[in-house]
């Protein structure tokens, strides 16, 4: 018999302040976010139990737990995170026809697009595969896999990935994931082995509807300014106040960290050290808030220094999802 929405926010609350530990995975979900199927997923998740040696599932999905929160890490799919459930409840759009459209995936070496799929920096041209016609979009990781560093926590996990082919420079990423009771934090590190431009961040997409609230999804977001796109959907550098919503545009000079409320059941900010935030609002079913070290196309409209990393010089960024007992009704203002 299905709680009522009551019941649901009390169970959040009591999870939020105590921190006590619960065995439920995500409502509806053992697995939850297979953009393609692998044989023992379902196995291993099901009783939760790593069986495929360093600590993961036959699946290779890595599943933490803090608390009356649980998150699974897909290795396998481009290092993203693949669920976050909150007292049962998940907040992540766990499936999707294309890699670019469920979980937080991370966008690096580059996040957005890059016009033309052509990269332009000192002088030579490098030619991108063409992932968005005619544009390249959101880095050369997002779906192939990532290696596991070490033997994964009940709380904690770190992923990395080589930087090479088809991404001209080499270099490599690490990615950390740490689960607490009330909070998911992230951080992106790319340490270069030659010069190169680079960027990158986080794609979370959130659930608009989740079982236990009392309605969709709001968001409650206060940006300074937004940067003019152009006809091919790319910033222009103009900057400009934001109009009204819906968005898919990338803005800066946030007043506070973007604000997500799933009434009565979840509410949830956004942390990050990055500068600029791209909000996408336009898809039934989810709402994306990206953070990144720079924007869309950047090596081509931002100086140098805004996007070189250098060996030595690693470029890090920060991302903390952090949640609590949801309140009643809708954001007072919204962006």
């Amino acid at each position: 018999m299905r709680r009522d929405r009551a019941g649901a926010a009390d169970d959040l609350a009591r999870a939020s302040d105590t921190g006590s530990a619960s065995d439920r995975g995500p409502a509806g979900d053992v697995d939850p976010g297979r953009h393609r199927a692998r044989p023992g997923d379902a196995a291993a998740a099901a009783d939760g139990a790593p069986a495929g040696g360093r600590g993961l599932p036959a699946g290779g999905r890595i599943l933490l737990r803090a608390g009356a929160a649980s998150a699974w890490v897909a290795p396998a799919d481009g290092g993203r995170l693949a669920s976050l459930a909150v007292a049962g409840h998940e907040l992540l759009v766990t499936s999707a026809d294309s890699p670019y459209g469920w979980g937080s995936f991370p966008m690096v070496p580059f996040a957005g697009r890059i016009r033309r799929a052509e990269l332009h920096f000192r002088g030579r041209a490098y030619r991108l595969p063409v992932t968005m016609p005619p544009h390249a979009i959101h880095g050369t990781l997002v779906d192939v896999p990532w290696e596991v560093s070490g033997t994964p926590a009940a709380d904690a996990a770190v992923l990395s990935a080589r930087l090479g082919s088809p991404w001209p420079f080499r270099g490599r990423v690490t990615q950390r994931f740490r689960l607490e009771p009330t909070a998911l934090h992230a951080t992106l590190e790319l340490e270069a082995e030659e010069p190169m431009p680079a960027w990158m961040g986080w794609h979370p997409w959130f659930r608009r509807r989740v079982e236990g609230a009392t309605g969709e999804l709001d968001l409650e977001v206060h940006p300074a300014v937004m940067y003019v796109r152009d006809e091919e959907g790319i910033p222009t550098g103009t900057a400009t106040p934001p109009p009204p919503r819906p968005w898919d545009d990338v803005f800066e000079g946030l007043a506070a960290p973007p604000h997500l409320r799933w009434p009565g059941l979840v509410d949830l900010d956004v942390e990050s050290s990055c500068r600029y935030w791209v909000i996408y609002d336009h898809q039934p079913a989810g709402i994306c808030v990206e953070p990144q070290t720079a924007p869309p196309d950047a090596v081509h409209w931002l100086p140098e220094t805004a996007v070189l990393v250098e060996p030595g010089r690693p470029l890090v960024a920060t991302m903390t999802l952090r949640w609590g007992p949801g309140s009643a009704g809708t954001a007072s203002a919204r962006g």
